[in-house]
């Protein structure tokens, strides 16, 4: 991506090109306001074994229309998760998380708060596109969380940033709307967890991008207080 149009994306966010990595010290970060209760698997996982259960997997009828299955990318010890609803039709032909234009200004909102994309973990709700890219179903959500529980187990992140309403939903067992979870920090068991809008609805709504903006800076904070 050019620089032009990097700027172009930073601009659209309220961001200021010459932004420190790291948020003022003098910040205020919320506490938790809630506790979503997922017990994560207690087992002897290996990432090499997990992914080679989820490539083949039938547990659901989205294995009847992708093209492959989207795992998930990344650092596989970071301190960042980033969690999206599914993979869309670039996602599921590259077998890649957030390719097309939603993953790039993902990039950008990344790079805005001194991160990389090689830095972070980023996968989905589910790992199979649904069909037409529409929402996935409840059943769906549920067939394919446990793969998402284990990926969380493995990495251990310091925090986790969900994109959009229903990652948010499905993960923290809710059905709150986005704009009252987003602005807050919540937990997943002893991980605190920031909801942003997502990247896809973003370039939709110029409007949110700067709440998008206030969210990844909660989030950075957060890692930020926890690291010391």
């Amino acid at each position: 991506m050019d620089n032009a149009t990097r700027l172009q994306y930073l601009e659209a966010m309220g961001i200021d090109v010459w932004l420190p990595r790291a948020v003022a010290d003098n910040q205020q970060t919320s506490t938790p306001v809630a506790i979503a209760e997922n017990a994560l698997p207690e087992s002897t996982d290996s990432w090499e074994a997990l992914q080679a259960e989820v490539a083949p997997c039938t547990q659901c009828d989205l294995c009847k229309t992708r093209t492959q299955t989207v795992f998930g990318s990344g650092n596989k010890n970071a301190d960042w998760m980033i969690i999206g609803e599914g993979p869309g039709q670039h996602e599921d032909q590259q077998g890649l998380p957030f390719v097309g234009n939603a993953g790039l200004l993902l990039t950008e909102m990344l790079r805005a708060i001194g991160l990389d994309r090689e830095e972070v973990f980023i996968t989905n709700i589910v790992k199979c596109r649904p069909p037409a890219n529409r929402d996935p179903k409840p059943i769906e959500i549920e067939t394919c969380k446990p793969y998402l529980m284990r990926q969380i187990a493995l990495l251990k992140p310091k925090i986790i940033v969900v994109l959009g309403c229903i990652a948010a939903q499905a993960l923290l067992n809710t059905d709150e709307p986005i704009s009252k979870l987003r602005g807050k920090i919540h937990a997943l068991n002893d991980t605190p967890v920031v909801v942003v809008y997502h990247p896809a609805y973003l370039l939709r709504s110029m409007l949110d991008k700067r709440k998008a903006w206030a969210d990844l800076k909660l989030a950075l904070q957060t890692v930020k207080n926890i690291i010391g």
